[in-house]
């Protein structure tokens, strides 16, 4: 349909009830600062919270960059949308009645509205079903598992509208098309059947399964978490994403949980949602979980805009999953972390527990108490770093030294640094004072060649970008069409310390990833994590299972579409995997040398210029008659040693990225 030429009148509606704190808060991190709030600006790279939002105006302004305007000018500019696109987006959200100057499109606006209202209808409607199975005779064993197992109360079970989905094919197509006459494409959309493979008709998507709703912010059923009562797999599945509902934007539990998060200053994530309900139920009502997929930045700052201090508290199982799951989380939201816009703590309850188990045997008060123990994330994570190492073993301190350097490097807080530096060479050094010194030192310097290792985007060239796309493509390519080269590929990302930078990529990697653990592991696990942990996976049909999961986010696999989907182009790229193996991962990484050298050479100018402009230098220069060099400090000196040191590296990656007689000799992968 065309854009449609808005009447005044809507638009008007639209700016009186669009909260301009609202919508920007889901975008940028905010806090309170006397009647306004200050954030980070989306629009250029700041350092320093220049970003304003007034309430009382309903306007933002950015004192750095200049960017300012209302809400509908902030969307458009942040997501590169038109007008009438931002306003229709604001109506629907805010349930303002669409008027359009041309009757045609009047009609068809009114019709997309009623479909939404008829899906949100029909999950409700659901809802209400499955909440009557579970009373009756065929939802015994689900209420007795509830009841018995679970130790819910009759009113945390209404709380939540848990329910039942009895055990046959069309119960609820049955009940929703026959019964209800609602039009079967929309019982569709809403994600509660699925079309039979052959034969036409349809089939219930949930069968035999407790029930769970999952609201939105306003309290509507949007979706439904399924939990089997039998050995069928998955053990929880999920509604598909849909018009109203999106996983990896929503957060069980935090319709009942907002006003709490606001009261307490504090919000706590789980990671099931029997973690949520039995918190709930003992009274810790600041709860919520991620549904099934890695927690979202998105979603950190739906939480952070009910937490005037940022609080965010992640709370899953202290097994491998569990801190697997905590790392991959924290590397999600590691950027607000490090610019201190989240208080992020981790709390691993002791002895494996998840917080349901937990609370069986243990009261609401002990749960509380090891919450306000829960460490800052950066000390669980150097606890990780260090849990499980024998430090009198070269390798292992040698690895816990690089963890560890790779965590503060990234910390811009000076202050901060220098306390964490001088707080793991105690650890180190294991209560020896003298080595304790020596470490903190060490320590200072490799952090500060850490920081130096070009990652800004500062020090990026425009053309970089290209090259690690094609890089980073090719990889990929490889990995999904070449099964017998994939541990190469794993290899060679190890040694090399390379990570797929490109969201889009990062996206395609994290499903890989998921499909090949063992067991289904929880998926997305931290990238550079994974390629230590990797094994061989068992045989399993990559580019079948990519296809199925990435239809469920059809925005990342338009962009990695090339990659799934061969073409000639595509098929001479993988012609020899080795050789492009090679070349691929040496192109990144002299991307990151090139940077690195960037960095240092200006970092030795400005030591230059800054030994030149001292009298002081200058005078011992006159009178001792000595050379430059002679003059320089240390630090200037080094500087000039490492920008040489990856001068003379960037030779040998340019002679990888060449191609000799020999790797011509490799076998082309014809087919």
């Amino acid at each position: 349909m065309d854009i449609p030429r808005l009447h005044p009148d809507t638009i008007e509606q639209v700016k009186q009830k669009a909260d301009i704190v609202d919508i920007v808060s889901e975008h940028v991190v905010l806090r309170k600062q006397g009647k306004d709030f200050v954030g980070l600006c989306p629009f250029h790279d700041d350092k320093s919270p220049s970003f304003s939002v007034s309430p009382s105006k309903q306007f933002y302004y950015c004192f750095s960059c200049g960017a300012g305007g209302n809400t509908i000018k902030f969307l458009m500019e942040l997501g590169k949308n038109s007008f009438s696109d931002v306003v229709l987006d604001l109506a629907r959200r805010y349930q303002v009645n669409i008027k359009t100057l041309a009757p045609e499109q009047r009609q068809e606006l009114q019709r997309q509205l009623s479909v939404r209202e008829q899906l949100y209808e029909i999950l409700s409607l659901t809802a209400k079903f499955y909440e009557h199975a579970l009373r009756q005779p065929q939802g015994k064993v689900a209420l007795d598992y509830l009841q018995n197992s679970r130790h819910l109360s009759q009113e945390t079970i209404q709380q939540f509208q848990l329910g039942y989905a009895p055990a046959g094919w069309e119960t609820l197509y049955g009940y929703l098309v026959e019964q209800k006459h609602y039009p079967v494409e929309l019982v569709d959309q809403a994600g509660l059947i699925l079309p039979r493979k052959s034969g036409g008709g349809y089939y219930d998507r949930f069968r035999d399964r407790l029930m769970i709703p999952i609201l939105d912010i306003q309290g509507r059923v949007i979706g439904f978490g399924g939990r089997t009562l039998s050995d069928e797999q998955p053990k929880y599945l999920n509604s598909p994403d849909t018009d109203l509902f999106d996983k990896g934007k929503t957060l069980f539990g935090l319709d009942k949980a907002r006003a709490a998060i606001a009261k307490q200053d504090q919000a706590v994530v789980v990671e099931g949602y029997f973690d949520v309900i039995a918190l709930h139920a003992a009274g810790i009502t600041n709860a919520v979980a991620s549904l099934g997929t890695a927690l979202s930045v998105a979603q950190v700052k739906q939480l952070l805009r009910y937490s005037e201090s940022k609080q965010v508290v992640f709370n899953f199982d202290a097994d491998a999953a569990g801190v697997k799951a905590a790392e991959r989380a924290i590397g999600e939201v590691a950027d607000l972390a490090y610019q201190g816009q989240v208080q992020l703590r981790v709390l691993n309850i002791p002895e494996g527990k998840d917080p349901d188990e937990f609370l069986h045997t243990h009261s609401s008060e002990h749960y509380l108490s090891l919450l306000e123990r829960a460490p800052l994330w950066l000390d669980w994570q150097i606890q990780q770093a260090l849990q499980g190492q024998d430090l009198k073993q070269a390798d292992q301190f040698q690895q816990s030294i690089q963890a560890i350097v790779k965590l503060l490097g990234n910390l811009p807080n000076t202050p901060l640094r220098t306390h964490y530096i001088h707080q793991c060479a105690g650890f180190l050094s294991q209560g020896d004072a003298r080595f304790a010194l020596q470490l903190e030192e060490n320590l200072r310097t490799q952090v500060r060649g850490q920081r130096w290792h070009g990652r800004s985007q500062k020090w990026e060239k425009p053309t970089d970008y290209s090259l690690r796309e094609a890089a980073e493509a090719q990889l990929l390519r490889i990995y999904v069409h070449c099964p017998a080269h994939r541990l190469e590929v794993h290899n060679a990302l190890k040694e090399r310390e390379l990570e797929f930078s490109l969201s889009h990529h990062r996206f395609l990697w994290r499903q890989i990833l998921d499909i090949e653990e063992p067991e289904n592991r929880e998926p997305q696990a931290e990238l550079s994590q994974s390629y230590a942990s990797w094994e061989e996976p068992t045989e399993v049909d990559l580019l079948t299972a990519l296809q199925d999961r990435c239809t469920e986010s059809p925005e990342e696999i338009k962009r990695v579409l090339h990659i799934l989907q061969l073409d000639e182009t595509g098929k001479l790229d993988i012609l020899r995997p080795s050789l492009a193996i090679r070349t691929a991962t040496a192109s990144l990484e002299r991307i990151m040398c090139e940077k690195r050298c960037r960095h240092l050479l200006k970092m030795w100018e400005e030591a230059t210029q800054a030994i030149l402009a001292d009298p002081n230098q200058v005078q011992i220069l006159d009178s001792l008659e000595q050379s430059l060099d002679a003059a320089f400090d240390v630090e200037a000196l080094r500087f000039q040693k490492l920008f040489y040191d990856e001068r003379r590296y960037l030779q040998e990656l340019d002679r990888q990225r060449c191609v000799t007689p020999a790797d011509l000799l490799e076998v082309p992968q014809l087919g």
